[in-house]
C-alpha cells in the first residue's frame, strides 16, 4: 500500500498564505509541537495586506487547528514526504508557486547559540541514556586525536 494514498488538505503539512492576483505565494510547512500559545500577536503587512503572526507559525498548537490530524487531533510534522524524490506538495501544486532546492549552508561553530549543545546532549541523554552517549563522545573524541 502506498505510504500517500489519499489526498486530503486537513491532513495537509503545509500551507499556502496566497494572493495570486498579484502572484504572491508565502508557504509555511509544519514544524514542532508547542503545548503553548505563544505570547506574541505581531502583525505583519506585505504588499499593503495585515497579516497576524499566526498565518506565518510553523507550529502545531492549543489556539489553532492547522497542522493536526482532523480526526484524532494529533499534531503533524513536515518530513518533506521522505524517500520521496521531491516533496508532493512541490509536485502537485498546480500554481508553481512551491520550489524544493537543496542547498549546502556552511555553518560557523561560533554561530552556534549557547546552550545549543546542552540542549541537544540533553536530548540524546533523554533518548539513549547517559552511558550510550558518553560511550560514544568518548569513541569520537580518540577518533579525532588520531
Amino acid at each position: 500500500m502506498p505510504k500517500y494514498s489519499s489526498n486530503n488538505p486537513e491532513r495537509s503539512r503545509i500551507r499556502v498564505t496566497r494572493e495570486p492576483l498579484r502572484d504572491v505565494y508565502v508557504p509555511v510547512y509544519a514544524g514542532e509541537y508547542t503545548v503553548a500559545e505563544c505570547a506574541g500577536r505581531d502583525k505583519y503587512i506585505i504588499d499593503g495586506k495585515e497579516y497576524d503572526e499566526c498565518a506565518f507559525c510553523r507550529a502545531s498548537c492549543p489556539s489553532r487547528d492547522l497542522f493536526k490530524e482532523p480526526d484524532s487531533g494529533l499534531p503533524l510534522k513536515c518530513d518533506m514526504c521522505e524517500g520521496e524524490d521531491e516533496p508532493l506538495c512541490v509536485k502537485w501544486c498546480h500554481a508553481d508557486a512551491l520550489i524544493y532546492e537543496e542547498r549546502e549552508v556552511d555553518v560557523d561553530v561560533a554561530d552556534v547559540q549557547e546552550g545549543e549543545v546542552e540542549v541537544g546532549l540533553e536530548s540524546l541523554i533523554n533518548r539513549h541514556g547517559i552511558e550510550k552517549v558518553a560511550d560514544i563522545v568518548a569513541q569520537i573524541s580518540k577518533a579525532s586525536k588520531r
